[in-house]
């Protein structure tokens, strides 16, 4: 396809992304408590690097911000840590991690760096996994309701935009993430079900807590976007595609946009018999937390077609040839590889048209501001014995992505900035420090922690180049 000359409005917000157990280290100092994505990355502390360290963020930080001020970030999209400001969840409320934070946002605003602020990053504080299995209950509901609160009154003078949950729609396809642990299908699936409808809940107090407490606050979702594709132009295969995103992710925005699950989506929960547990006062609760914007997470697109039902599998059973995550489902859709899209070394199908496609269609639907908040690109990047990374892989996968969101704001979409996965390099949840998304790299590999320095990639020189001529030299 034709690429034009980029085009973006002189207020577009250039930046880059983190998280809090990916990032900082310091997992359980000055009081931080223990968090379900600590104890997943601790069962495979011997194959691959934990959250214990890191990239070192909760030590570094000074010399981190530095080089986003550098770079010539404008928002610095990151999560806070709910186990270091409440160790247990819901007891008594952790100075020493409000005061680490208070650092953080005082010197990004020093720096003339925007916070952009996600309140939980699948870090659910282990505490209330093991009171409550988590967010099966409406105790967790609360805790989280509280948090915020917290996090609103406390750092509110300071930062315009929050994030309530990091791709709740993802979180909740996995069962570690969500920490459940049954091995009956339909089991873990009505728990699925009971703590995705109870997150909607969190969500939507959460945006009315935000407006309430902060008067220009403005806050939303970040959605794992999804963009399928149909094998063939079978009516039936068309049909799967659009039901594959409307599960994984439209079903979603729905519930923060409208409150309310859509008809399809209802009717899964039915075929199913797992319809969460709802209270009479949720349906008031859920219209009224409606989201300001859309920050999206990009990384490729998928491929189906229609998977039938048969005698052993009933419709909206689900079934894993690939992972949690792009799982399959009977009486609706089975993943394929797209043979026209190239792939990263990791599996992901590479593919800039896609995200211009889910930018158009999150806004025709929605009318919202969008944010793009993740898009990278993950590899094994080598640092050269003369110190120097050299991405161009990277700088490719970018530039692309970049001119997809120009001609989606060419196309009439509103979208206010662009913060791409990841700021440095941090801990990935399956291949440890192997997989790299940073335009900085940390000097550490999964097992040695040698010097923990930090050393600008060729991708960095490229996006500081990006950001000064918003967008016009690529």
């Amino acid at each position: 396809m034709e690429m034009r000359k980029t085009n973006f409005p002189k207020n577009f917000l250039w930046g880059a992304s983190s998280s809090a157990f990916q990032i900082e280290g310091g997992w359980d100092e000055e009081g931080k408590g223990m968090t379900v994505a600590d104890v997943n990355s601790f069962k495979r502390s011997d194959i691959q690097a934990d959250s214990k360290v890191a990239s070192d963020f909760y030590h570094h930080w000074e010399e981190d911000i530095r080089l986003m001020k550098e770079l010539g970030m404008q928002i610095y999209r990151f999560s806070i840590s709910w186990a270091r400001i409440i160790p247990d969840g819901d007891g008594e409320i952790n100075q020493a991690g409000i005061d680490f934070y208070h650092k953080i946002i005082d010197r990004l605003l020093e720096q003339g760096i925007q916070p952009f602020i996600t309140l939980y990053h699948f870090d659910l504080p282990y505490a209330l996994a093991r009171k409550y299995n988590g967010w099966e209950s409406r105790e967790c509901v609360k805790a989280f309701e509280r948090y915020a609160k917290i996090c609103f009154k406390t750092f509110g003078d300071r930062v315009t935009y929050w994030q309530v949950h990091n791709e709740q729609n993802l979180m909740v396809r996995v069962n570690e993430r969500m920490n459940i642990t049954t091995d009956d299908a339909w089991e873990a699936d009505r728990q699925r079900a009971q703590m995705d409808y109870h997150m909607f809940l969190a969500h939507a107090l959460a945006v009315k807590a935000c407006h309430s407490i902060i008067p220009d606050g403005k806050i939303g979702p970040a959605v794992s976007s999804t963009c399928t594709y149909p094998e063939s132009n079978r009516p039936e295969d068309v049909w799967a595609a659009r039901m594959n995103d409307w599960f994984k992710t439209d079903y979603c925005l729905d519930m923060h946009y409208y409150g309310r699950y859509p008809g399809y989506y209802m009717r899964y929960l039915e075929e199913r018999n797992i319809v969460p547990v709802m209270e009479p006062e949720d349906e008031e609760i859920l219209k009224g937390g409606a989201m300001d914007f859309i920050a999206l997470n990009y990384y490729r697109t998928l491929c189906v077609r229609y998977l039938p039902t048969d005698e052993g599998h009933l419709a909206g059973e689900r079934a894993f040839p690939i992972n949690e995550v792009d799982f399959d489902q009977y009486g609706y859709f089975h993943h394929i590889k797209n043979e026209h899209l190239v792939s990263s070394e990791y599996g992901a199908q590479i593919d800039p048209l896609g995200l211009r496609t889910v930018l158009n269609s999150y806004y025709q639907k929605y009318h919202l501001h969008l944010i793009i908040t993740e898009n990278g690109l993950g590899a094994a990047d080598t640092l050269t014995e003369d110190g120097k990374v050299h991405d161009e892989y990277r700088i490719s996968y970018l530039k692309a992505h970049i001119k997809a969101i120009s001609q989606a704001i060419e196309d009439g979409v509103s979208v206010m900035g662009y913060s791409p996965w990841s700021f440095m390099d941090l801990l990935s949840s399956h291949e440890g420090f192997r997989k790299r998304y940073g335009f900085i790299y940390v000097n550490r590999d999964d097992h040695d922690l040698k010097d923990m320095s930090r050393v600008k990639k060729d991708s960095y020189f490229w996006y500081k180049r990006v950001i000064e001529t918003n967008g016009d030299e690529l």
